[in-house]
């Protein structure tokens, strides 16, 4: 049921479907309606982005694949004489995916972020711009 709100095409539509979720669990799933509704701020941020960076922000492919890469490693090795040697592999690969983040090979590129992070300053409510006065 949840997946129904994340494949609306725009913010508005999103939250819209997320309170018929919610009107829906609400009789049959009371407790579930609650969970959500307190969580409904976290499940939804991603509305506060572009609507072209919305599949990348709620996947977890990046961290699949590293855990899949992960498993490879550790099962063709097999055996590992001690946890020293767990931590050195896998940190190995992390070193690889740190390297291969830094090489600009990315899951978001620079200009999605660049973008997003536009959207973001621009969707913000004006702060106020002067100093209150000091009391003297």
């Amino acid at each position: 049921m949840l997946h129904s709100v994340y494949d609306q095409p725009d913010a508005h539509a999103v939250h819209a479907q997320f309170d018929r979720l919610l009107d829906y669990t609400s009789d049959k799933l009371p407790a579930v309606t609650d969970h959500l509704d307190h969580a409904r701020a976290d499940i939804l941020t991603f509305t506060s982005f572009p609507v072209e960076v919305w599949h990348q922000i709620w996947s977890n492919n990046p961290t699949e694949r590293l855990n899949r890469e992960i498993r490879r490693r550790t099962d063709s090795v097999g055996i590992f004489p001690n946890r020293a040697a767990i931590v050195r592999l896998v940190g190995a690969v992390l070193a690889e995916q740190t390297d291969e983040w830094a090489e600009g090979r990315r899951y978001l590129g620079l200009e999605i972020l660049a973008k997003s992070r536009m959207a973001l300053i621009t969707n913000q409510p004006e702060q106020e711009t002067t100093m209150p006065a000091l009391a003297s």
